[in-house]
């Protein structure tokens, strides 16, 4: 279920930005174009499916705080830069909105300002319009879930049936306990969203979560923190593919081999380097080394994810691992929808030969990001109406 079109308005600088997608997605541009809002967007929705949207916007600030900060509808003479960046009547609703679809599902929901009452969680946005259809484009036919305010609308075999009760404002359709067989297509996308994965600038510092020797349990997933590290390479080892995971020690440090050390049932990393008489302790590699380790077993986990989010891989990497890196992100999206978000032109250069590679690259125009290159969508993407 790769997704082919990412929509996103409203949400920081990203006032109407849609993208279509590819197998390995490069996004790419300059400090300030966007490119973390574009992550943090699809983190959004990833917790949507998790029960996280509206705790996670609270994170950033709140509804407020999150929202597209320039004006409405800018005039032509702003835009040409004519005449100073200033306030219109508002004539829209407040919104921000989230979506994507795929070639068997598209999804969207819509967030606002709630109505004035007598909550103590006045702040908490709440979800207007909620969404879920059939194939790539939205239309009245292919809808199977409809969400308005807490009325919802499941399609059945003799066409639309009410949700008894409705939902909380805050619920979304996707994370409800919504009977998997009147609606065994949220079920679906509940998992497929759940088994996005995301990583973002691993900690290599001495106190790290990767520098502790813990005690090991079968991990064919990786942390977020790098936390279980050892414990995940030694997973590749036993039910992974070893070869590659050597392959991928060997390209970036020529001669050098990884081995995990048991005792009690902790679990310690060694580096051998040709060279030295004796392996290196986890806590004797440098920052690099032991980052450029940790995006080697990120990348092949066991269990591949059917999406995975790199955000700026090539922190604390020097330039002349970035090949090696580019190559490996490469063999991951193989077997993983990849998107990585980088600064880095040597690692960008590096995937150029790829076939499937798709480039977006952002740009800020008036405090708006937008996509200066971008393959065209496949299929006409619409935000439904409230």
């Amino acid at each position: 279920m790769a997704l082919t079109t990412l929509g996103i308005a409203n949400y920081r600088s990203l006032r109407e930005l849609t993208v279509a997608l590819g197998p390995l997605n490069l996004v790419t541009g300059p400090n300030g174009a966007g490119k973390s809002n574009l992550y943090r967007a699809l983190r959004l929705l990833a917790d949507v499916a998790r029960g996280r949207l509206i705790g996670s916007l609270a994170a950033e600030g709140g509804l407020p705080s999150t929202l597209w900060a320039g004006p409405e509808r800018p005039s032509a003479s702003m835009r040409r830069g004519d005449h100073p960046v200033q306030g219109t009547q508002r004539r829209d609703v407040v919104s921000l909105r989230l979506g994507f679809a795929t070639n068997d599902f598209g999804y969207a929901i819509d967030c606002g300002l709630p109505m004035l009452d007598d909550s103590a969680f006045g702040l908490d946005p709440v979800i207007k319009r909620e969404c879920v259809w059939a194939g790539p484009t939205l239309r009245p036919s292919a809808m199977l879930v409809d969400r308005r305010g807490a009325a919802v609308r499941l399609r059945g075999p003799q066409g639309f049936v009410h949700l008894p009760g409705g939902l909380q404002t805050f619920d979304s359709v996707i994370d409800a306990a919504i009977d998997p067989v009147a609606a065994p297509e949220l079920a679906r996308l509940r998992d497929r969203i759940r088994d996005w994965r995301f990583y973002d600038h691993f900690r290599c510092d001495r106190d790290a979560p990767a520098r502790q020797t813990r005690i090991g349990t079968r991990t064919p997933v990786l942390s977020n923190d790098g936390a279980d590290l050892a414990a995940a390479i030694q997973t590749i080892r036993e039910i992974g593919d070893v070869d590659a995971f050597n392959a991928a020690i060997d390209d970036a440090f020529a001669g050098a081999r990884v081995t995990i050390d048991v005792r009690d049932g902790r679990f310690a990393i060694r580096f051998q380097q040709p060279g030295l008489l004796r392996p290196l302790a986890v806590d004797e590699l440098s920052d690099g080394t032991l980052r450029h380790l940790l995006w080697v077993t990120a990348l092949l986990s066991p269990r591949p994810p059917e999406l995975l989010v790199l955000n700026e891989p090539e922190t604390s990497l020097h330039p002349d691992l970035l090949p090696a890196l580019g190559r490996l992100i490469s063999q991951a999206s193989q077997r993983s929808q990849i998107i990585v978000v980088t600064h880095a032109s040597r690692l960008a250069a590096s995937l150029d030969s790829v076939i499937d590679l798709q480039r977006i690259a952002l740009d800020k125009s008036q405090g708006q990001t937008i996509a200066t290159a971008s393959m065209p969508l496949d299929s006409p993407w619409e935000w439904p109406a409230r």
